[in-house]
């Protein structure tokens, strides 16, 4: 039984289920109903809508809901409640009939003085927590509607993540940072930050099985924190051609969806052993042939040579000249999908095996922005600035499994 647990068919595509287009302006949240055969869809256009799937497949709005503000973000819970984030930094709390056709004004949260960028809602501790674009994060009281703290960043708080039974928040911001919190009743207090992104955190996802922090960033990679131990253990992925704004991990077959603003789709097979990317390290001289950088005035003085320009291996990280540092190479173990920079004698020392794609590649053909999975269903939705929102079938590519009932359509 054992074996069975899980299998991935490396050469199958998704399969796209449907389009839903409607909204007037971009498409800032898609997210998949659990148990339903449904979406609800936030936009700039001001709009909330929940689409249903009628007998003929195709589906059509049940709910049109219109909004004071443009609507930012999305959160939505088991209960049939709705946290809809906006640009002028209130938070919205809906909740929908039983039968998905209308849908009731709760409460207005006065969260933020700026665009709401992400909602997590925490039945346990009664807390809706959010994250906006004037620089904090804060979490409100579910019941009375009041403010119980508030945390500030130095840049705009992009993406949220927060573990459930020990009630740690992480932040991504703009500056390319990610800040780790402890939330108290009305306190918090800082535990890390995490630095290794060049660009700004577009998305995050935590896994609270492993303990893994996955981050994505306009810089086009991903990061993976091993925040459970393993002395702080970081692997770097490189597959995409643009910003990645949606991540995913799927925990039960150890696979990693990500989705890039050009609307690449990549499944990352992580049920392997990977090596962490190595620190570039600073010479005033080529670490293979010895000649000088261009800063290194002295020894091209003593030498009468002209300075080089650095560059680093990908592969061991040493400071070389681009005469040492020729050939390109991926190296898909440490995460280099595509062709990297590597010193000559890291290229000879790569076989054939070791360039072997460990993540496939799919192209979603519009821009996305935003991505949900229910990986129960095997489902995925994608949305973006088209203003068109995709369902598709991920069971071809991610596999099957009897532990969550998937079958392949």
């Amino acid at each position: 039984m054992a074996a069975e647990i899980h299998s991935r068919p490396q050469s199958s595509r998704p399969v796209l289920l449907s389009k839903i287009e409607g909204h007037q302006d971009a498409v800032t949240a898609a997210l998949l109903i659990p148990k339903e055969d449904g979406v609800i869809t936030a936009s700039e256009d001001r709009t909330i809508r929940v689409w249903l799937k009628r007998d003929s497949g195709q589906y059509w709005p049940s709910i049109y809901h219109t909004m004071s503000s443009p609507c930012s973000t999305l959160a939505y819970h088991d209960s049939k409640l709705i946290f809809v984030g906006q640009d002028n930094g209130a938070i919205m709390e809906f909740r929908i009939a039983e039968d998905f056709n209308k849908m009731n004004f709760v409460k207005t949260y006065p969260a933020h003085q700026n665009r709401v960028s992400a909602i997590i809602f925490s039945t346990e501790a009664e807390w809706m927590i959010s994250t906006g674009h004037d620089k904090s994060i804060s979490w409100m009281c579910t019941q009375s509607g009041s403010m119980l703290g508030r945390y500030y960043f130095t840049s705009w708080a992009s993406c949220l993540q927060y573990d459930y039974d020990t009630q740690h928040a992480f932040v991504g911001d703009y500056s390319g940072q990610i800040t780790l919190l402890k939330l108290e009743q009305s306190s918090s207090s800082l535990i890390t930050t995490l630095k290794g992104h060049e660009g700004s955190i577009a998305c995050l996802w935590w896994d609270p099985v492993q303990r893994l922090l996955f981050s994505g960033s306009s810089d086009n990679s991903i990061i993976m924190w091993d925040i459970g131990g393993r002395k702080g253990r970081t692997l770097l992925l490189q597959g995409h051609h643009d910003k990645v704004q949606a991540v995913c991990y799927i925990q039960l077959t150890r696979q990693l969806v990500s989705c890039s603003a050009d609307g690449g789709i990549t499944v990352w097979n992580m049920d392997t052993n990977r090596e962490e990317a190595p620190q570039w390290l600073e010479s005033d001289s080529c670490q293979t042939c010895e000649q000088p950088f261009f800063w290194n005035i002295k020894q091209m003085w003593d030498t009468k040579t002209l300075g080089l320009r650095q560059h680093h291996c990908r592969k061991c990280g040493k400071a070389v000249c681009g005469k040492c540092s020729s050939k390109r190479s991926s190296y898909p173990v440490m995460g280099f999908e595509f062709q990297v920079r590597v010193c000559d004698s890291c290229y000879d020392s790569i076989k054939d095996e070791d360039r072997s794609s460990l993540a496939t590649f799919h192209e979603g053909k519009h821009n996305i922005s935003s991505m949900c999975m229910d990986v129960s269903r095997g489902l995925m939705v994608t949305c973006g600035s088209d203003r068109v929102v995709k369902i598709w079938d991920m069971t071809p590519v991610i596999g099957c499994s009897i532990a969550t009932g998937f079958s392949p359509r």
